[in-house]
């Protein structure tokens, strides 16, 4: 099977494709040396049929494929969308409504956290896929008949994936469940890359006031030079040498130079002088308005309750058939310790009826675990 190279033969695609009620996506893509993702190939298929399309051909135009990921009659099935979904989202400056994550689906069903793609194929399907060209590189040209068969095969296995996690969901009354998750998927907040929030993504020591202020300057700035000049954040500085630099806030080149995680000769350059102007507008940064950092994990009473919440949703997962991962992350549970009302998606929806109204009784007293028969179980009080 050749590839699609031409404009017309991707709009007849496209137009057939967009007759059925789902397709399944996938795509190969670069970013080892870029920040954006650098598209490579887009695998699509329907009940009857699969396509792969050079994105890299010369001339290629991608709108019939972009008019199709708009298509709202049309359901996009993905698995582990986000990062297919970003693509569309940089290159055609919106996010593909409406989709179906199997990724996300299999969790739902008790497939354990974030399971691989050919680890769902082989346990739905049994066939084992072919992993040679997972690591390939997808933007030299020509693609190889090997290439082509492996693209094709992501993409036709989706679908058999995609219907029994589909009936699987409808059977259990989870269908909902995995609506709710969609709606974050295709938020475009969730693909916007905001320098001012880049600090969010930091994991550090950083927990003074001081050091917050002076990390979320130098984690903004990294962010516009890392987007300007189209290279990953590590690039231009890593973490934690972003970190190091917050916490000890140097206000000349001497004092940046003294630092073992900068790279030689950084203070010298035009970086350095921005990484030090960072430091100053952080540093004069009005201390109210910084975000609050510390919570009850840095107590003891706060430390307990958090153990006391993980050891009830494994319980809750293992007794419901559902990952732990996707009813709440480590982050929810340590502001459900802090406060009862913290605004965390343990709290909502589904969630909140399989997990957290006993996550909050538990906090408050109201529930108690106990161990029979050497399992653990919980009491009401």
């Amino acid at each position: 099977m050749e590839p699609i190279t031409s404009n017309e033969f991707l709009a007849e695609a496209c137009k057939r494709l967009a007759d059925h009620p789902f397709i399944t996506v996938d795509t190969e893509f670069l970013r080892e040396t870029t920040y954006y993702p650098k598209l490579c190939v887009v695998q699509l298929a329907s009940a009857d049929e699969a396509v792969v399309i050079d994105t890299l051909a010369p001339d290629i135009d991608l709108t019939p494929f972009f008019e199709l990921m708009k298509n709202e009659k049309v359901l996009k099935v993905f698995h582990a969308a986000r990062q297919d979904i970003e693509i569309v989202w940089h290159r055609g400056g919106f996010v593909p409504k409406p989709i179906f994550d199997t990724q996300v689906a299999a969790m739902v069903l008790g497939y354990g956290d974030s399971i691989s793609y050919d680890q769902l194929v082989q346990r739905i399907t049994g066939d084992a896929l072919d992993k040679s060209h997972r690591f390939t590189d997808w933007s030299r040209r020509p693609l190889t008949p090997e290439q082509i068969k492996y693209a094709i095969s992501d993409v036709t296995h989706l679908r058999d994936v995609y219907q029994a996690l589909a009936a699987d969901l409808e059977k259990r009354g989870r269908s909902d469940w995995v609506g709710e998750e969609m709606e974050v998927l295709t938020s475009p907040e969730t693909y916007r890359a905001d320098p001012e929030k880049a600090w969010e993504r930091l994991k550090s020591r950083v927990r003074k006031p001081r050091e917050i202020a002076a990390l979320m300057e130098l984690a903004a700035w990294r962010e516009r030079e890392a987007q300007s000049r189209d290279v990953p954040r590590s690039r231009v500085l890593k973490d934690e040498v972003l970190a190091d630099i917050a916490v000890h806030a140097p206000s000349t080149p001497e004092r940046l130079m003294n630092l073992r995680s900068v790279p030689k000769g950084f203070e010298r350059s035009k970086w350095g002088q921005d990484v030090i102007d960072a430091i100053k507008r952080g540093l004069e940064r009005d201390p109210k308005t910084l975000p609050r950092i510390e919570r009850t994990r840095g107590t003891a009473q706060g430390a307990a309750t958090v153990e006391l919440l993980k050891v009830l949703l494994r319980m809750t997962a293992e007794k419901n058939g559902v990952a732990a991962k996707v009813i709440a992350t480590v982050d929810d549970l340590e502001r459900i310790a802090e406060e009862s009302d913290a605004d965390v998606g343990a709290l909502k929806g589904w969630r909140r009826e399989l997990f957290g109204e006993k996550a909050l009784a538990l906090k408050e007293g109201r529930l108690a675990l106990a161990i029979e028969k050497g399992r653990v179980r919980a009491i009401e009080r």
